[in-house]
């Protein structure tokens, strides 16, 4: 039996939604709290967010705190061992899980205390995602890349409370920029251009059901 061309491009339209929505959900970012540009050599709160993107749950993030940057103390997250060790002297801080971990679907935030570099400049979080499957993920590669670290812009002491437009915190996928691009908790202009892109995607494969389905109906 020959299957319908509207139930084929249903399909279609099935996994395109599908893809568009797993890739613009898939990061690990470090946000700092405070609304205010983190400055050179302040004391700020930051907060990473972990979403489990694979069928396994999420069972240890390692994260390679930037030069610079002195990480302070974390807040407990239930479920969560906390350690603190040194690697060619830079600090890495591990979050293991004690249960569960982050199941499928979810995402969990650790926030935490850290001193900024002293000098102004972009920062970045390069993280360690460990599934356990025994996968890992190293979100550690530059803009544009499949796993883009997260990054920080430090502006200068002082600097005014209005964020200069070269003085935005980004998620990973974006670097610093001389325009706003961060939106949100990790929402980022890669973001809306991948939901945007999925959008057009769905659109083309409705038109195209239709007339597959106005064709068959004809033919019936």
């Amino acid at each position: 039996m020959r299957t319908p061309r509207w139930m084929l491009s249903l399909t279609g339209l099935t996994a395109a939604f599908a893809i568009g929505a797993a890739t613009a959900s898939a990061h690990v970012v470090v946000i700092a709290d405070n609304p205010t540009p983190p400055a050179a050599g302040g004391f700020e709160q930051y907060t990473m967010r972990v979403p489990c993107e694979k069928n396994n749950p999420t069972v240890k993030i390692v994260l390679k705190v930037p030069k610079g940057v002195s990480f302070v103390s974390y807040e407990p997250v239930p479920g969560w061992k906390v350690t603190e060790n040194q690697v060619n002297g830079q600090t890495l801080v591990t979050w293991q899980a004690t249960g569960g971990g982050i199941q499928p679907g979810q995402f969990e935030q650790f926030p935490f205390l850290a001193t900024n570099p002293r000098q102004p400049g972009v920062i970045a979080w390069d993280a360690f995602q460990y599934y356990r499957d025994g996968s890992i993920v190293a979100w550690t590669g530059a803009t544009g890349s499949a796993t883009p670290h997260s990054t920080t812009q430090i502006v200068a002491a002082g600097t005014a409370s209005e964020p200069p437009a070269n003085a935005v915190q980004t998620a990973p996928g974006e670097e610093s920029t001389s325009s706003a691009n961060s939106f949100g908790l990790g929402w980022t202009t890669a973001d809306t251009m991948v939901l945007a892109s999925s959008v057009v995607s769905l659109l083309l494969a409705v038109i195209s059901l239709v007339f597959s389905l106005r064709r068959d109906l004809n033919r019936s």
